[in-house]
């Protein structure tokens, strides 16, 4: 059992962790908070990675990417997080944003139309699963599309979607059969935002900075070849790019910004006197680093073999549960823990740790709640057991 990354994944982790701390850390307190980078922040560093040969890293090699697995790209996202530089939701740092549904389920027309504009950046696409009833249960979702002729007509309303409001495509899940609903009655339908009968009504301003929006169909009329797979494969495709960002987006990302946030805490308590001594040397402060450190490197661990058991095709539904939960915890933890240690100057926003705080909050929310992955995984563990 070998618990070392492989050679040339070190490499990649060290290639990336050199550009995050020579590009993006002395500019992150620059760049404003928004759904994207501003393309006069953006365009620079695209160009210097794509030097680097960092460029659309989880795109297959046939298309013109890297095609890395899950792995390499948690490594990625970990280093990557360290920095406020990126927006955590949009991130188009190494390439145009293009999610694995589109890269599995398209045909090869489809690609045409809607792949490969979608990795040159000429579309974007966002993914739309969320209702106002069916968030923690997507099963339960309304939005429905009737087969008539050579087209659905689609009627729902889907709400809480990241970036719909900059999106000119989604991918939208529809109930096509109301008796099977999760278990072959959701279709994934690529809709265009622009179509009679789409409206976007509302975005929401968060605490995290970004503007999740409301897309609204009546009567929208999408012609079967709009649809991604087969009829009814849906809400299996859905789940697929899910389970994945559960790991690479939520629990990687954690990583990041734990060790980030543990990282300053330690300089800052070498620095820092009071009372005659540097803070380093108080006992309660060396508690809470030992703690820190000890659950970054269980949590480490734990997405590490999950991704791992991905790449080799194994089923890591209650491992990314379990990845998401821990790592997004154990991140909360840390990051108040560094915020209490850098006191006064950590509440400002001439310091990451303030928007790490607010970022890793919503994460126990989004992309299911940890009270429902906790429902979720003991219940699927209770069932194997029988």
């Amino acid at each position: 059992m070998d618990f070392e990354l492989p050679l040339e994944v070190r490499m990649l982790r060290d290639l990336v962790r050199r550009f995050v701390d020579d590009e993006l850390i002395p500019i992150e307190m620059q760049v404003p908070e928004g759904d994207e980078l501003p393309v006069a922040y953006l365009k620079p560093l695209q160009d210097k990675a794509r030097k680097l040969g960092l460029w659309h890293l989880n795109v297959p090699k046939a298309l013109g990417g890297m095609g890395l697995g899950l792995l390499e790209a948690c490594v990625v996202q970990e280093e990557v997080a360290r920095s406020k530089a990126i927006p955590f939701r949009l991130n188009e740092l190494f390439g145009p944003y293009v999610d694995p549904v589109l890269l599995d389920a398209c045909n090869e027309e489809q690609k045409q139309r809607f792949l490969l504009p979608a990795l040159k950046g000429d579309i974007r696409v966002c993914f739309a699963q969320t209702e106002p009833d069916a968030g923690a249960d997507p099963a339960s979702m309304r939005t429905r599309a009737v087969r008539d002729g050579d087209s659905y007509v689609v009627n729902g309303t889907k709400r809480f979607i990241s970036f719909a409001g900059i999106a000119d495509w989604a991918e939208v899940l529809c109930v096509t059969d109301p008796n099977k609903r999760g278990r072959g009655g959701i279709t994934c339908l690529m809709i265009d935002l622009n179509a009679p009968g789409v409206s976007r009504p509302k975005r929401w301003q968060t605490m995290m900075g970004d503007t999740p929006g409301e897309i609204v169909f009546d009567d929208v009329r999408v012609p079967v070849t709009d649809r991604l797979g087969a009829e009814g494969q849906g809400f299996n495709l859905g789940q697929r790019y899910l389970t994945a960002g559960r790991v690479s987006g939520q629990a990687a990302w954690s990583l990041g910004v734990a060790q980030r946030s543990l990282d300053m805490a330690i300089d800052y308590a070498k620095v820092r006197v009071t009372f005659g001594q540097p803070l380093a040397e108080r006992q309660a402060i060396q508690f809470m680093v030992a703690d820190s450190a000890m659950e970054l490197r269980t949590a480490r661990l734990l997405v590490y073999e999950t991704a791992w058991k991905f790449d080799r095709g194994d089923d890591i539904r209650n491992e990314s549960y379990m990845a998401k939960l821990v790592c997004t915890e154990m991140a909360g933890r840390i990051v108040d823990r560094a915020l209490q240690i850098l006191g006064g100057i950590g509440l400002t926003k001439d310091l990451p740790i303030e928007y790490f705080y607010r970022q890793i909050r919503s994460l126990r929310i989004t992309e299911g709640a940890s009270e429902v992955l906790r429902w979720r995984l003991g219940r699927n563990l209770m069932r194997e057991r029988s």
